[in-house]
């Protein structure tokens, strides 16, 4: 396996609220590079974890453990939310899917 794809852990942060114009500020983001091994999800596991065929699933593998909080995962330009995810001894794994 090749840990050569980076991939970003976004944290968002939700704009202030601002009395005189009557609206939020635009909300922070902030990410966090981690290279990691992502490959396509294979239809039996689509079929277990999701009881379906869905698409643009993607399993990412890291070489560590990813303690820190984080509200979705960017790869390129794609956004996608965690559906599963699993922490073996040393490595943790993550199944997404993409945000529409």
């Amino acid at each position: 396996m090749r840990y050569d794809t980076p991939i970003y852990f976004q944290s968002i942060t939700q704009g202030d609220f601002n009395s005189r114009r009557g609206d939020y500020a635009p909300d922070t983001i902030e990410e966090t590079e981690v290279y990691a091994d992502v490959t396509s999800a294979g239809t039996d596991t689509l079929k277990l974890i999701y009881g379906d065929i869905k698409q643009d699933a993607l399993v990412i593998r890291l070489q560590n453990h990813y303690s820190n909080t984080f509200n979705r995962i960017r790869i390129d330009d794609k956004q996608y939310r965690v559906d599963f995810s699993r922490k073996l001894r040393v490595k943790q794994i993550f199944i997404v899917s993409e945000v529409q």
